[in-house]
């Protein structure tokens, strides 16, 4: 019976975080308005596929990203708590497919103050099983 760990559908992870000045699409250079940035929106995504994985891949293990499909829906301002959302679908050998989501936690949907959250963007991230001394080297580092 092998011990090896590998990721099985329905792992979870997530990120919460308060975005700030440096997180608004003008900042980021995708925009010129200062609310949440499609960029940071999709680095929060990933961040939580990661967190799904955490102590779930074999030693010597990680994941790189290989493809993403993401909807930004609504605008969020500076200040404003949101929390991203991944959920492992598909595990496919070494290839992984997550559904993903990002709320502004201090909003509920029809925009009075309350528990939930409004959606603010939604989508699917793929990543890869890959030794991570050999990505690594294959990089040039």
């Amino acid at each position: 019976m092998s011990d090896i760990t590998e990721p099985r559908p329905g792992a979870r992870g997530h990120v919460e975080t308060t975005v700030g000045p440096d997180d608004t699409a003008a900042s980021l250079g995708s925009g010129d308005v200062p609310v949440l940035g499609t960029p940071r929106v999709l680095a929060l995504a990933e961040e939580a596929t990661v967190a799904a994985l955490e102590g779930g891949l074999e030693p010597g293990r990680t994941t790189v990203g290989t493809r993403v499909e993401l909807r930004h829906t609504a605008p969020t301002p500076a200040g404003a708590r949101v929390r991203a959302d991944a959920v492992l679908t598909e595990a496919d050998g070494k290839r992984l497919v997550f559904e993903v989501s990002v709320v502004q936690l201090d909003r509920n949907p029809a925009g009075s103050e309350g528990p939930g959250g409004r959606a603010v963007a939604g989508g699917t991230v793929e990543r890869v099983v890959v030794d991570r001394e050999r990505f690594i080297a294959s990089a040039g580092g």
